[in-house]
């Protein structure tokens, strides 16, 4: 088999991960630029952007982890890195930090109280309760799409790919119908930043961050008074060691909960189409014997995407990674899209195979420790149904646009991708 992703040959110093251009150049420098970061020695360090309109001073810089071992090595090590003075790269007051993304920008005990107690919403019985009705929702979102669309053609990111997720974390949060469209708003602008065609200024993105986090308060307080058969309610009864969530701490991790359920989950899914449309041998491999095939194929999509593609640590002491010398207090920024083309790990990793071992594991959901992805069981099976039902009710399902990408250091992801069917 031959690599499926041409690489260019970009030089140290030619590029800087911190400028949005980067971002928005060709996939085949980047991908080059990624390959030169892993094969240099140590780690690189960068400068960090300037963040137009942001009260807050720009932070002091950070260095690059691109290769695999060394992101799980951070990972696995949270009293060594961790993750309560911010998870993204820009300083924040701690208030904010945990205000905007809950318990990933939190350390034990505090982080360990918390995922205690959400978790309960998370167990097999509870993920259970969903899985027919995410079988039932992805038929119905393939099959409408004959109805809706007469011409066959649509945009598979808002009609089958946003869908999915969106309609099952708000149904499971007890979300009503008709919030939908109000839920996928706020989460497209709080993840959009970067993408002029999402946030305008600092101020708009703290405005709709804060009338999620309202709405998140009073579904929570409503739960508390008045129990339903959906997650918001097992978690605000929740106990550990006799506490339970107050609701700001309910609206923090809603705003996590509802923008991961569906941002990370959509991308893939849009991400594999575009994968198994550019490759169709490995759609057909998969389409003809999906039982064999299902388990690795959503691990290979997950790695061949990698919807989330940076989270930042911080060294609580003086250590070492990768060979560089990292002083206490300064940064370590995960490149997750890295390690998971990392050469030294995976054969040929700028191939796409279905049939990929899932040893060694792909680190798309985090590699491991303590912030590993909460939802990665339900995301994988959000992602076998609907692979699954696309096979069975619509297999010429494809994608026939080039895809319009988000403007994002932050998450790979895709905004509008046109498809079409026999």
């Amino acid at each position: 088999m031959t690599t499926d992703i041409s690489l260019d040959e970009v030089h140290l110093g030619e590029f800087d991960l911190s400028d949005q251009a980067f971002w928005t150049a060709p996939r085949s420098y980047r991908e080059g630029a990624f390959t030169t970061l892993r094969d240099t020695p140590g780690l690189a360090f960068y400068e960090e952007a300037v963040i137009e309109d942001s009260p807050f001073p720009r932070g002091p810089g950070y260095f690059a982890v691109t290769r695999h071992d060394d992101i799980w090595h951070v990972s696995r090590h949270p009293k060594l890195f961790c993750s309560g003075k911010g998870a993204n790269i820009g300083d924040l007051p701690q208030e904010m930090n945990e205000f905007f993304g809950s318990m990933i920008n939190m350390d034990d005990p505090k982080h360990f109280r918390l995922r205690s107690i959400v978790s309960k919403g998370f167990t097999p019985k509870e993920v259970g309760k969903v899985e027919e009705y995410v079988h039932d929702k992805a038929v119905r979102i393939i099959d409408r799409l004959n109805t809706d669309f007469p011409d066959k053609t649509c945009d598979f990111v808002e009609n089958v790919a946003a869908a999915l997720p969106l309609e099952i974390i708000c149904d499971m949060m007890g979300i009503p119908e008709e919030d939908y469209g109000k839920i996928l708003g706020w989460t497209n602008t709080i993840l959009g930043v970067g993408d002029p065609e999402f946030v305008g200024t600092y101020e708009d993105l703290m405005g709709q961050s804060l009338q999620m986090f309202m709405y998140a308060q009073t579904l929570g307080e409503s739960r508390r008074a008045d129990p339903q058969d959906d997650i918001t309610s097992v978690m605000m009864a929740a106990e550990v060691d006799g506490e339970q969530l107050t609701p700001q701490e309910f609206g923090s991790f809603f705003i996590l909960l509802v923008v991961a359920g569906n941002e990370t989950t959509r991308n893939a899914i849009s991400h594999g189409l575009k994968a198994f449309t550019d490759h169709p041998d490995q759609r057909d491999l998969l389409y003809e014997n999906f039982e064999t095939h299902s388990k690795t194929a959503v691990e290979e999509v997950v790695r061949w995407a990698t919807p989330v593609i940076h989270f930042r640590r911080t060294a609580t002491e003086d250590t070492e990674v990768g060979g560089q010398l990292v002083q206490e207090g300064q940064k370590l920024v995960m490149f997750y899209n890295s390690g998971n083309r990392d050469e030294r790990v995976y054969a040929d990793p700028h191939r796409f195979d279905v049939t990929r071992p899932v040893n060694p594991a792909q680190i798309g959901f985090g590699a491991g420790g303590p912030h590993f992805c909460l939802g990665a069981n339900l995301a994988r099976r959000e992602m076998t149904v609907m692979f699954d039902e696309i096979r069975k009710r619509l297999p010429s399902l494809r994608i026939t646009g080039e895809p319009d990408y988000l403007q994002s250091a932050f998450i790979n992801g895709i905004k509008r991708m046109q498809c079409a069917w026999d």
